[in-house]
């Protein structure tokens, strides 16, 4: 399929949802109208691109650049959910339910999205079942994820902990294409896995001494994702 023409949008922007998994099951009239009607944003690091207690009007899928999802008390508190790169789509829920935003979605490098409005959204979930089917898979992995992460929490060690972290971000439903190089320094891994700094580092040692990871500089490149799933501290 080529092509269509959106307004304001590059080649890049409308291969990114043509080659989508849901723009793949779409037809071109629910392409075009699609394109058509979304558009991108750009965001610096350290910018927001969601921001908690806005609106929620837009389907986001994040076409280049990672970002985490966080929330925020009135002492300042931060605790950050997951993160979201290349490929990933999110807000469905919040979209459908017509709510605002309850995290904030702040980018670590220099990042681009593509937003669906929600009326382009409502109009196609109206229209193609295979959509609907897509979404109903997604917000099934989408809730897999934050059990296993509240689980986890609850129950593994620190090592543990910080391994399913990891795994979880190669869920191939969640995470199309991940690469296996994670740029993300150990305050924002350990934001992740919601332990210290120096705790994050200690669990990132062990990871790597038993084959899992590999440690670099600004980042961490991931050997062995079933091992990571599978992780158990010893003793």
């Amino acid at each position: 399929m080529g092509c269509v023409s959106g307004v304001g949008l590059d080649r890049a922007a409308c291969e990114f949802v043509e080659q989508s998994a849901w723009g793949r099951c779409l037809s071109w009239r629910e392409l075009s109208r699609v394109i058509d009607q979304m558009h991108d944003k750009r965001i610096e690091p350290g910018g927001h691109l969601v921001s908690a207690g806005t609106e929620a009007d837009h389907w986001i899928g994040i076409m280049d650049g990672l970002l985490v999802q966080s929330v925020g008390d009135a002492s300042g508190r931060v605790s950050t959910l997951t993160a979201v790169c290349r490929d990933v789509w999110f807000g469905e829920g919040s979209v459908m339910k017509k709510e605002r935003w309850r995290y904030d979605v702040v980018a670590l490098s220099e990042s681009r999205a593509a937003l669906v409005p929600r009326q382009t959204f409502e109009w196609i979930r109206e229209r193609s079942l295979p959509f609907n089917h897509y979404l109903t898979q997604l917000l099934n992995e989408r809730l897999s994820l934050y059990m296993g992460l509240l689980a986890s929490e609850r129950l593994r060690s620190p090592d543990a902990r910080m391994a399913g972290v990891l795994a979880s971000l190669f869920d191939p439903a969640l995470y199309p294409l991940r690469s296996p190089h994670i740029q993300m320094t150990q305050d924002e891994l350990a934001l992740l896995a919601g332990v210290s700094r120096q705790r994050a580092n200690a669990a990132l040692r062990t990871l790597e001494t038993a084959g899992l990871l590999q440690l670099q500089r600004g980042g961490l490149t991931v050997l062995d994702v079933d091992g990571l799933r599978s992780y158990k501290s010893p003793g």
